[in-house]
Formats: C-alpha cells, structure tokens, sequence
C-alpha cells in the first residue's frame, strides 16, 4: 500500500519527475524509494543480552564536576548515582556502549566497554595525606539505590551471580576503585555476589599458614576468579598488583599484595564450591 510514510520519502520523486515516471509500475517505484520492509515473524532461541557484567566505578569528584566529566569529555557511563541525595542518573541507554572501562579483560573477555553496563558512584576516592592515603565511604543510602539498580538490571539481563565486579578488577594494574571501603559484602548479603564462607576460610587459613603455596598457584587462583595474569611463577608487580585488587574486595583491612595464608584460604573457598 502506498503509506504516507512512502509519500513522504517519494515526494520528491514524485514532484519533480511526475511526467517521466509515467507509465512506470508502482511496485517499482515504491522498491526504489519505499521505507525498508524486515519481517520480524521469526524469533531464534539462541540468543541473549549483549551485557555480561556490570562494572561499578567512583567519580573522584562532586555531583557537578561529574556530570560534566561523563557527558561532555570524552568518557561516559550508563549510570550516575549521587551521594547526598541518593539519585539516580542515566547518561546512556543500556542498548548503547558507554566509554568507561577502557583496557579491561575479566574471565578471558577483553575491552568490555562492548559488553558491560558502567555506573559510576559520586565518591571523592581518595586523598593523599601525611599519614598515608585516606579512603572515602559511601552513604547507605546511595548503596541502597545502587542495589536496587543492580537487581534491575540483573533480572532484566538475566545476569548469573558474580556478573558485577569492580574497575580494579577488570583493570588491576591502573585502576582501584571502587576502593577497599565499598561494601561489597552488602551486594553479597543482597544476592548479587558470592562471599566465601567465613568459616570454611578460618579451617583453610590454619593450614596454609604452616604451608604457604606458591606464586603459580597464586597466579592460576586468581586466573580462576576472572582476573587477568601471567603465569610468571614469580610474586612480579602485576600479581602483586592483583593480589592487592582481590584482597581489596574481600579482605579491605589489609590489601598490600603480599600473598598470606588469609588470602590463599579465601582464594580456595572462593574457587571451591561447598558441598551440598
């Protein structure tokens, strides 16, 4: 049928060229200049959400300062989510990539701006002092908001446990935030991340504490859990560097890279499922 959609794209045509296009069939024309026919009746099952993980990020800077950052220069994220008050911002939708993880890999997936969503918490990060570096917390009401963002997208993504991680994470060797004072554990008790047992890391601590493993082992741990690291049999800056990102997630208190029995025990648990 001759819309007014097709009219309006032919008009042109039409107008111009009346006389020369006498005689010419209708199909033909509206083939040439018509608005794309996609028949959409069929639907294949082998498919799912292009997004794969959720990656949370701090801003270093206030509300303002952020807004501008990640709309006018050059870097940008799905989500904004304020400190005081506790809002939330979407920059880009979901079905568009957001430019904030840059060079990344997690669980052998590389540059996951393509398949991640980003938000970003208003966080000042951190500030230099004489007495060493000093971290900055996050509301409970902004983290209140951040999970009920998070099992929305979750639920509407069909992500499995674990799909929501940390800059430092996916780029350990430049990144740190979220930060140790992120509360990853709240996201656990709400059902979004797995949390080794604590009971069952004090029964392994025991045990690698006469007996620590060594830097390979470390290394293929950690490869486990998602990170990205060579196997370089050496305690090296960049397992350091990932041991630091790991501890600081699940053991905040002290995340200075130095392989302990702590670290080997949560490790195990983490990459060990509990028996039934």
């Amino acid at each position: 049928m001759f819309n007014a959609s097709t009219a309006y794209f032919c008009k042109p045509l039409w107008f111009s060229r009346l006389k020369a296009l006498a005689g010419v069939p209708l199909l033909l024309l509206l083939s040439a200049c018509g608005a794309l026919q996609i028949n959409t009746e069929h639907v294949s099952q082998n498919q799912d959400s292009r997004v794969q993980f959720v990656v949370l990020h701090y801003t270093s800077s206030d509300l303002k300062q952020s807004l501008k950052t990640l709309t006018e220069k050059g870097v940008s994220s799905h989500y904004l989510i304020n400190d005081t008050p506790p809002t939330i911002y979407r920059l880009v939708d979901e079905n568009r990539r957001a430019w904030h993880a840059g060079n990344s890999q997690w669980q052998g997936r590389t540059w996951l701006n393509a398949s991640s969503i980003g938000i970003e918490l208003v966080n000042p990060g951190y500030r230099e002092t004489e007495q060493g570096r000093v971290w900055f917390a996050y509301p409970d009401g902004q983290i209140d908001q951040l999970i009920r963002l998070l099992k929305d997208i979750q639920q509407r993504h069909e992500l499995p446990v674990d799909s929501i991680i940390g800059h430092s994470d996916i780029a350990p060797q430049r990144k740190v935030d979220p930060g140790p004072l992120f509360p990853w554990k709240r996201l656990a008790d709400a059902g979004l991340i797995r949390w080794p047992a604590a009971d069952r890391v004090a029964a392994l601590q025991a045990g690698y504490s006469s007996g620590l493993p060594d830097a390979l082992w470390f290394q293929q741990q950690l490869h486990v859990v998602g990170f990205e690291i060579s196997f370089s049999g050496e305690f090296d800056q960049q397992t350091r560097n990932v041991l630091a990102a790991f501890q600081m997630k699940y053991r905040p208190e002290r995340f200075d890279g130095v392989a302990d029995a702590q670290t080997a025990a949560l490790l195990a648990v983490l990459n060990t499922p509990a028996q039934p």
